[in-house]
């Protein structure tokens, strides 16, 4: 099993949640924590274990973002007029690799930031390999022609696991995105329950 497959596994077992709401995920068979004492009874968490395990679900789902970073989106979330926790979802749904990975051209987060790395991806006609590149209303991505056979890309768009959300269009034949709107929270299709507002509430205490 590779290390990034393992982590994923990690996190789905710590948080007791099938994060991705995916079929293979070891929650469905063992709803019990990581490690030799993952099946001790679960004390009741603290506030701070709260909003500290919303904060690890929340950043997880998106992949390989760091801690720093992850720390960056919020600070300018919460410097945005208005709720920092719709600001936050929205920051996170307009990044490029979300975008590749809602619009179904690849099966995971894990896997759209791996395939915007290699190049497969054009942004607004321009090749890009920035998976955390922002995108702005009307932005259009691309998977290159070379890439559009892929098994990756023909099994993930073929795939009845997860709908397309209403902020992005997707043109199935031309393998074309459009980012059509920053989202609200109650639109992102989350598969596990997602708590922005803990992650509000970790960050400024």
């Amino acid at each position: 099993m590779s290390k990034r497959i393992s982590a994923k596994h990690k996190l789905d077992r710590r948080v007791g949640e099938n994060v991705w709401g995916r079929p293979k995920s070891p929650i469905n068979k063992r709803d019990y924590g990581p490690g030799m004492h993952g099946q001790r009874r679960k004390g009741k968490l603290s506030d701070f274990g709260l909003q500290l395990m919303a904060k690890q679900k929340l950043k997880g789902y998106y992949g390989n973002i760091s801690e720093k970073h992850f720390e960056r989106i919020y600070v300018e979330a919460d410097r945005r007029r208005g709720n920092t926790a719709e600001h936050l979802i929205g920051i996170l749904e307009s990044r490029l690799d979300a975008v590749v990975y809602r619009a179904k051209f690849v099966p995971t987060v894990f896997a759209a930031r791996q395939f915007i790395n290699h190049g497969h991806v054009k942004l607004n006609g321009v090749k890009t390999n920035i998976p955390s590149v922002r995108l702005k209303p009307g932005d259009v991505v691309e998977v290159k022609d070379k890439s559009k056979n892929m098994a990756l890309v023909l099994e993930a768009l073929q795939s009845p696991e997860r709908d397309i959300p209403d902020y992005v269009e997707v043109d199935p034949k031309k393998m074309t995105a459009t980012y059509l709107r920053v989202p609200e929270f109650a639109e992102v299709p989350y598969p596990c329950t997602m708590e922005p507002n803990l992650v509000v509430e970790y960050y400024s205490s």
